[in-house]
């Protein structure tokens, strides 16, 4: 199938973007919020061990793609003094949500369940990158959010079994990612839609 074969394209574009995010982080026009991004390692990782156990076919490549993608911004953002690591009262708290979520994720043998509570850990982990990218959005950029829609998007259309542990991360990963684009580029988007 030919969208099978796409897949691969599109999970390369979507390391691409992650390249293109480090080199804005070494250029230090990235400032990334390294809560977000250790649960963005995390959880991906969980989510493609389950998507696996649930019989996922190659719909979980942009998922893992996402996680292996996160831990490289991660290594990168943590040595280098242009990672943003202020830690705050509320990313404390959400980190809090996030691990329990990720514990909860672990001990249940639901695979429903499981992907639920992974799926949150990652969105609480993803609240303060959103406001950051609301507030400042001249700190976040473009890419490994907009490349990977594309990805998620194909990963969705080679699904075989639409079952809620296989899809639900690329539906989840698509609306995350498009949250943060749009708030990225609000503004933009807003003054594009009012001179018309």
């Amino acid at each position: 199938m030919l969208l099978e074969k796409i897949i691969y394209f599109a999970v390369f574009l979507n390391f691409i973007g992650h390249i293109l995010y480090i080199r804005s982080i070494k250029n230090g026009s990235t400032r990334p919020n390294l809560v977000s991004w250790l649960f963005w390692t995390l959880a991906p990782f969980l989510g493609v061990y389950f998507q696996i156990k649930a019989g996922a076919g190659l719909s979980f490549l942009p998922i893992f793609i996402a996680g292996l993608g996160s831990l490289l911004v991660l290594i990168f953002a943590s040595l280098t003094k242009n990672g943003f690591w202020k830690i705050t009262t509320f990313d404390i708290y959400y980190g809090i949500f996030s691990l329990l979520a990720l514990i909860i994720y672990v001990f249940t043998h639901n695979l429903g369940i499981s992907i639920l509570f992974a799926i949150l850990s990652d969105a609480l982990a993803s609240v303060p990158t959103v406001i950051k990218s609301w507030k400042f959005p001249e700190t976040e950029m473009w890419a490994p959010y907009l490349l990977p829609i594309f990805s998620n998007t194909v990963g969705l259309m080679i699904i075989k079994d639409w079952s809620f542990p296989i899809y639900s991360f690329g539906v989840y990963f698509l609306i995350l990612d498009i949250s943060i684009v749009f708030s990225i580029y609000r503004k933009q988007i807003s003054r594009f839609f009012i001179k018309k």
